[in-house]
C-alpha cells in the first residue's frame, strides 16, 4: 500500500488547505453525465499498465487539480440565464481597506437594485478557545511511568484518551504525543508545543472554530479522569487552563451593532465578508463594486491565470513524464486557436502558449464599441477550455507513460471499470 500512501500525502499536503467551492457540488444529472463518458472511455480505450514511479500518482492529481480549477473559474463566469455574452461582466466586490475586510460578491446582478455599497467598521475580531499548558523543563520527567486519561469534551461530543509514560519520557515528548494524539483524532482542534524564553516547553491546544453561541462557556473543556494518578498528571501538564477564551466578532454594519461567531460570514446573500483588523474609530470601510471594465478585465486574468497554472503543470513534468506533451498540446492549442484575435485585445500568447495580458489594451478593448465581438471572442476560447479541462479530468491517465498491452476488437469490445479505479482509487502500487 505504499504507493496509495504517497498518493494521498501527496495530495494532503499539497491541495488539502485549499477551500471547496460551490462549484465543486453538482446536480444528479451533470454526476450522470459524467459517469456515461466514463463509461464510453473505458470501453473504447486499450489495456494497458503503468510504469511505478511516484511522478505518475503526483503528476494524476496535479492534473485533477489543475482542470478543476480551471472548471470552477470557467462555472464562476457562466450564468446561462444571464446570456453567455454577459460571462466575464460578473460582478466583483472590492473593500476600501481590503487590510481591515475583504469582500467577494456571492450574488449575481439580478440580486441588484442599482449600485449598491455600504459601510463596515470592525470593532473586535472573533478569536478562538487557547488551552495554554504548564511551561516544563524539557529535559526533565515530572510524571512517573504509567498509563493516565482525560476526557476531553467539545459542544457536541465527549472523547476519552489514553497516554502511556515509559522511563525513556521527557516532559517535551510527553507533550509531543499528546499534540499528535489530540491532532490526529481531527475533532476541530489544532496542537503545538511551543517554547518561552528561557527554553521551558508547553502544549498549546486551539479550537479551529471560533465565537460562542448564546448560553455557551466555552468550545472544549479538559477534565481528568477520576482517579489519583490522572488528576497529577493533567494538573502537572496545565492542559486544562483556558488561556484565552473564545470570543465573536463585533462590527458595525451601517452603523448598526452585529456579531458572527466566525471572521468570515455572508451579508444578505449576497456578499461574503472577511474581517482580518480592527478599523479606526469612526473610519469604517466601503463595500463597493469595481467598474464594468475593471471587473472583466479582472475576471479574464482569473481565467488566464488557471489556464497557465495546467501548463506549468505539463511544464513541470516535462523530463519525467514524455507523455506530458500531449497534455501541453491539447490545452495550448486553446490559446493558438485565438492567438490572433486575443492578442488584438491585449491577450499576448508566448511562443511557449503562456499568455500574458497587457491590462491597458485589453481594458480598453471591453470597454469600447468592439466590446461584443471581443466577448465572443473571448466566450469561444472559454468553452474550449472548458472542454479540454472536462476531457482531462475525466481520464487523467491519458497523460501518463504507460505499457500498452492490447488494443481492444474493434465494435465488440465491453466496458473496463477498474480502468477508472487506477486513478480514482490511486491503485498505482508495486502490481501495477
Amino acid at each position: 500500500m505504499a504507493g496509495i500512501n504517497t498518493a494521498y500525502n501527496y495530495y494532503l499536503s499539497t491541495y488539502a488547505n485549499q477551500s471547496a467551492s460551490r462549484y465543486d457540488s453538482h446536480k444528479k444529472s451533470e454526476l450522470r453525465n459524467i459517469y456515461n463518458r466514463i463509461v464510453k472511455i473505458n470501453k473504447d480505450s486499450p489495456l494497458y499498465k503503468i510504469r511505478h514511479s511516484e511522478n505518475v500518482q503526483k503528476f494524476a492529481i496535479d492534473i485533477k487539480e489543475s482542470t478543476r480549477a480551471i472548471k470552477n473559474v470557467i462555472a464562476s463566469l457562466s450564468d446561462a440565464e444571464e446570456g453567455i455574452g454577459n460571462a466575464f461582466q460578473k460582478k466583483i466586490a472590492v473593500s476600501s481597506q481590503e487590510d481591515i475586510v475583504s469582500a467577494d460578491y456571492i450574488g449575481n446582478s439580478r440580486n441588484l437594485n442599482g449600485e449598491e455599497t455600504f459601510q463596515v467598521e470592525v470593532k473586535e475580531l472573533a478569536a478562538p478557545q487557547i488551552n495554554l499548558g504548564n511551561f516544563l523543563d524539557k529535559n526533565r520527567l515530572n510524571l512517573k511511568p504509567g498509563t493516565y486519561s482525560f476526557d476531553l469534551e467539545n459542544s457536541t461530543s465527549s472523547y476519552e484518551f489514553q497516554f502511556s509514560i515509559s522511563p525513556d519520557d521527557t516532559n517535551y515528548s510527553i507533550q509531543n504525543k499528546l499534540a499528535n494524539l489530540i491532532s490526529n483524532a481531527d475533532i476541530g482542534l489544532r496542537t503545538s508545543v511551543i517554547e518561552d524564553s528561557d527554553g521551558l516547553s508547553a502544549l498549546q491546544i486551539e479550537s479551529v472554530s471560533t465565537g460562542l453561541a448564546d448560553g455557551e462557556d466555552g468550545l472544549f473543556s479538559i477534565a481528568p479522569q477520576i482517579n489519583r494518578d490522572s488528576i497529577a498528571a493533567i494538573e502537572a501538564l496545565g492542559i486544562d487552563h483556558v488561556a484565552q477564551q473564545a470570543q465573536n466578532s463585533r462590527f458595525l454594519l451601517n452603523g448598526m451593532e452585529r456579531y458572527s461567531h466566525s471572521n468570515t460570514f455572508t451579508v444578505n446573500n449576497m456578499f461574503e465578508l472577511t474581517l482580518r483588523g480592527i478599523s479606526e474609530e469612526d473610519n469604517p470601510a466601503i463595500i463597493g463594486f469595481k467598474t464594468n471594465a475593471e471587473a472583466m478585465a479582472d475576471n479574464i486574468q482569473t481565467l488566464v491565470d488557471s489556464y497557465n497554472s495546467i501548463l506549468h503543470t505539463a511544464n513541470k513534468y516535462a523530463g519525467l513524464q514524455q507523455q506530458s506533451t500531449k497534455l501541453y498540446q491539447d490545452m495550448s492549442s486553446t490559446a493558438f486557436t485565438y492567438q490572433n484575435s486575443l492578442e488584438s485585445m491585449g491577450l499576448l500568447v508566448e511562443g511557449s502558449g503562456e499568455i500574458t495580458i497587457d491590462r491597458a489594451l485589453l481594458t480598453e478593448a471591453v470597454s469600447d464599441e468592439h466590446a461584443k465581438d471581443n466577448l465572443s471572442v473571448l466566450n469561444n476560447f472559454k468553452d474550449m477550455l472548458n472542454t479540454k479541462a472536462n476531457n482531462a479530468s475525466l481520464d487523467p491517465m491519458k497523460y501518463v507513460d504507460k505499457m500498452l498491452v492490447t488494443y481492444k476488437r474493434p465494435g465488440k469490445n465491453l466496458v473496463t471499470p477498474y480502468i477508472t479505479s487506477i486513478y480514482s482509487g490511486m491503485m498505482m502500487d508495486r502490481y501495477c
